[in-house]
């Protein structure tokens, strides 16, 4: 499974369990919140790094420059391969 999808998988369980969802949005107010958040992944048994969430948005975003004939067409939105931001906008 590779890292989108174990987010994928987390977020899910997060939404149905409110416990998990209040973690995972407090990492917002910690003085590292990609790595407190990556943390908590791991207690819940997903072996997610802060690279690997860094990464995983860079491959979105090189994916998404391919599709467009390999140049940068349209302008990307701040934000927008930030899978750990997207994470927690789903949460709210």
């Amino acid at each position: 499974m590779n890292t989108a999808e174990m987010l994928n998988e987390l977020q899910m369980k997060a939404l149905k369990d409110d416990g998990l969802r209040n973690r995972f949005l407090a990492t917002e107010n910690e003085a590292d919140p990609l790595d407190r958040f990556c943390k908590i992944c791991q207690n819940e048994g997903y072996e997610i790094y802060p690279m690997d969430v860094i990464i995983a948005g860079e491959e979105a975003a090189a994916m998404k420059r391919s599709t467009n004939g390999g140049g940068e067409n349209a302008p990307m939105l701040e934000g927008e391969d930030d899978f750990y931001e997207l994470f927690l906008a789903a949460l709210k």
